[in-house]
């Protein structure tokens, strides 16, 4: 019984790696919320090596640039605001991330 339970869980856990070792290179619809409330939507581009990511996104007529990390399953942008952009990358490849200190919100899905 023992061998089977940690069988098991070595085996969720090797799967589990093997969806989070995925690039997250390419291109995805931005849609996000600012922190007055009012709704966005746009592009983003990003560009991962070794964990270094950058990334590129326009937003009407805005475009925005940062640099960051990724590690396992959390992205972390600097985009020259005080606070960076930290997402979560989702089973499905969807990106989950807060930006301006936890009052805003966006989520990048991929095209």
């Amino acid at each position: 019984m023992m061998k089977t339970t940690v069988l098991s869980t070595l085996t969720a856990l090797a799967l589990t790696t093997t969806a989070v070792a995925q690039s997250i290179s390419g291109t995805y619809l931005s849609e996000g919320r600012n922190a007055d409330g009012s709704a966005y939507t746009g592009t983003a581009t990003i560009t991962e090596t070794s964990g270094q990511v950058g990334m590129q996104w326009t937003v009407g007529a805005q475009n925005y640039a940062g640099a960051g990390q990724f590690d396992g399953r959390i992205l972390s942008v600097n985009w020259g605001a005080p606070y960076p952009v930290i997402y979560i990358l989702m089973t499905d490849g969807t990106l989950h991330g807060t930006w301006d200190n936890g009052r805003a919100l966006e989520k990048l899905t991929p095209r």
